[in-house]
């Protein structure tokens, strides 16, 4: 039985007006009121029935503390860093959730909490542009991360994953079926991962990852009209984690309508021949690269001109690939890999 058998029973892929994976094929803030206190789970199967004591593994961090609490404390032990802030619902509703799944963790983890309200700079350095964000660190370097009020059993989760021990449980058929267009598109299969989020989507309309799923695949056809009709068909609401795909999916496709403007790369390449230190060449081809789905070049292009000159055009260059960042998403290789740089050069 296939995926879309499974999920829908037996139903196939109906149409969506003019269908969406035929056009494929051819080319913040979070949500959420105070959290509840969770019941007994499952947290003593997966990290054992012993816990560590919260001042042991959960702290609060500075500006100041950040290098020592978190850069160098990484290189004993993973350190996980939730960004927040007093005014965010959603940060209140994450907060216990997290702390409790850490504690069960068993001291494999630690948890730091740095309000950005009072300690701006760390988060901007890093890109965190909605909240709550929760950035893991291992040997001194971001590495993995998620936004906004996610349930606890994806907390556990991300930890199993970054502190190397076991996997994930496994998933219910939507996440199948999501983890399956996601594979299929990553292995250049568009169309098929477009008949999938087209099945979903006939299900369950408002769907945001299928939703930004769909639209990203329209986008990297070069069907940025069919992509921005995609985008507006999604809900204002749910927010939090489903929100940030949306969001990840408009700043993807903003990038691809400034990149459509910039024109023949090849033009910029001489000028970067004729000139290492035109800047602006650098940053036009940088978008270009990214709009062809070269997300390594665009990023270390933007990475030579913070390294060359950090403040070139009132620091454009890092604006920009926090950008990437946002439309890549933060879990992406090449967010991470340009992460690690950026935070190499910031914090070095």
């Amino acid at each position: 039985m296939s995926i879309r058998d499974a999920l829908f029973g037996g139903a196939g892929a109906p149409e969506r007006g003019k269908s969406s994976s035929q056009a494929a094929a051819g080319g913040g803030q979070a949500a959420g009121g105070q959290g509840q206190a969770a019941a007994p789970s499952a947290g003593a199967a997966l990290f054992g029935s012993g816990s560590t004591p919260t001042a042991a593994v959960i702290k609060d961090v500075t500006t100041a503390s950040f290098s020592a609490d978190v850069i160098g404390e990484s290189r004993r032990q993973p350190v996980l860093v939730d960004f927040w802030a007093p005014w965010c619902g959603p940060c209140k509703q994450l907060q216990p959730a997290l702390e409790k799944v850490v504690r069960e963790a068993g001291g494999r983890v630690k948890l730091v909490k740095m309000n950005i309200d009072e300690h701006p700079a760390v988060a901007g350095q890093l890109g965190i542009q909605s909240i709550p964000a929760v950035i893991a660190f291992k040997n001194g370097q971001p590495v993995d991360g998620f936004m906004g009020a996610v349930p606890e059993s994806q907390i556990r989760q991300f930890i199993e994953r970054v502190a190397g021990n076991g996997g994930p449980a496994p998933a219910p058929q939507l996440e199948e079926a999501l983890q399956a267009a996601a594979d299929a598109a990553k292995n250049g299969d568009a169309q098929t991962a477009a008949q999938i989020y087209d099945a979903i989507l006939s299900q369950l309309p408002d769907n945001s990852q299928a939703i930004a799923g769909l639209a990203g695949l329209l986008i990297d056809a070069g069907d940025l009209d069919a992509a921005r009709e995609v985008l507006a068909s999604a809900p204002d609401g749910p927010e939090g984690k489903a929100e940030a795909v949306i969001a990840a999916a408009r700043a993807k496709l903003a990038l691809a309508e400034e990149a459509a403007k910039l024109g023949d790369p090849t033009a910029l390449e001489r000028r970067l021949q004729a000139d290492a230190g035109d800047h602006q060449a650098r940053f036009d081809l940088a978008l270009i690269r990214n709009a062809q789905g070269r997300r390594e070049e665009a990023a270390d292009a933007l990475l030579a001109i913070v390294r060359a000159d950090r403040s070139w055009n009132e620091g454009a260059a890092r604006a920009q690939l926090l950008r990437f960042f946002e439309a890549w998403g933060m879990a992406d290789p090449a967010t991470l890999a340009a992460r690690r740089k950026l935070s190499s050069l910031l914090f070095s």
